[in-house]
């Protein structure tokens, strides 16, 4: 039976925060993701950034996946220093790796690459024409993508500044140069994203919930009212997704609202890299 590590790596004021806002763990959102597709997986969640977290049997898993997080990759911080030295050791171990967002971050730093504030601004609720670069195009991860150019969940404000000699940009778009890398580093492969796979309609309502006063200092969003109607419309559209008239307002379609879709390059990093390269052999094709 496959054995995943979860890296849930907010800190304890971020979960916090999330639970406030509405919004479910990073590290359960994951879990969801996983169980999904894979159902005789088992899982930990842990915690990294929390400074009593300890990981002794680290070769014991097949896998880590590492979510977003609330915190700054190149701040110099106990919480960020424990999460970078984790990601290494996962590169030394040779265990395959996947994450989003934060986790894009922390696998360029993690081998040598750097990151800073986004000199575009913030990513907010979709990241537009996501658009393939020629290596992520002929990429497994994105086996199955209709399209070279889609839509996909985001919030962030930092990005890669630059990847390794390693690493490889698999996608890009006008916010944001590196969508999305597949990084090697000594005995380890890291693919990550910088949009959210695991998240719905429903987590970006209360992420824009949480982020609200910023979204409007930053001119993103116009006032209060603005906020509240984009925060109801998408509760309303993840509950009702084929309400045309919240499509049409929010500039929507199946690459964010298809569960497949939303999830193809995590099924295909199950289905390719998990599974070939599986370091326990009941590890099967994700479903």
């Amino acid at each position: 039976m496959p054995r995943f590590l979860i890296l849930d790596a907010y800190d304890k004021d971020g979960r916090a925060a999330l639970a406030a806002a509405g919004a479910t763990e990073a590290g359960t959102l994951y879990r969801n993701m996983l169980m999904h597709h894979l159902p005789d997986a088992t899982t930990d969640i842990v915690h990294p950034a929390d400074p009593q977290t300890r990981i002794d049997d680290l070769d014991s898993y097949d896998a880590m996946l590492w979510t977003g997080s609330s915190l700054t990759i190149f701040h110099d911080v106990p919480e960020v220093a424990a999460q970078i030295e984790l990601a290494r050791e996962g590169y030394r171990r040779g265990i395959p790796a996947f994450g989003s967002c934060w986790a894009l971050q922390l696998a360029a730093v993690a081998a040598g690459g750097t990151c800073h504030k986004n000199p575009n601004g913030r990513e907010f609720g979709l990241a537009r024409k996501i658009t393939l670069t020629k290596a992520g195009r002929a990429h497994p991860l994105f086996a199955g993508r209709p399209h070279p150019t889609f839509d996909g969940f985001t919030s962030h404000f930092d990005t890669v500044a630059s990847l390794p000699g390693s690493g490889t940009i698999l996608a890009a778009n006008a916010i944001t140069d590196i969508q999305a890398a597949d990084i090697f580093h000594q005995k380890g492969r890291f693919f990550a994203l910088q949009y959210h796979p695991e998240y719905d309609f429903r987590e970006i309502a209360a992420l824009a919930e949480f982020r609200g006063g910023g979204l409007i200092e930053e001119g993103l969003i116009e006032n209060d009212a603005a906020l509240q109607k984009f925060i109801d419309d998408c509760a309303n559209l993840n509950d009702a997704p084929m309400r045309a008239d919240l499509r049409w307002s929010l500039g929507v379609d199946e690459d964010v609202l298809d569960m497949a879709l939303r999830h193809n390059e995590f099924i295909n990093w199950l289905s390719w890299l998990v599974v070939s390269h599986a370091r326990s052999a009941s590890i099967v094709s994700a479903k």
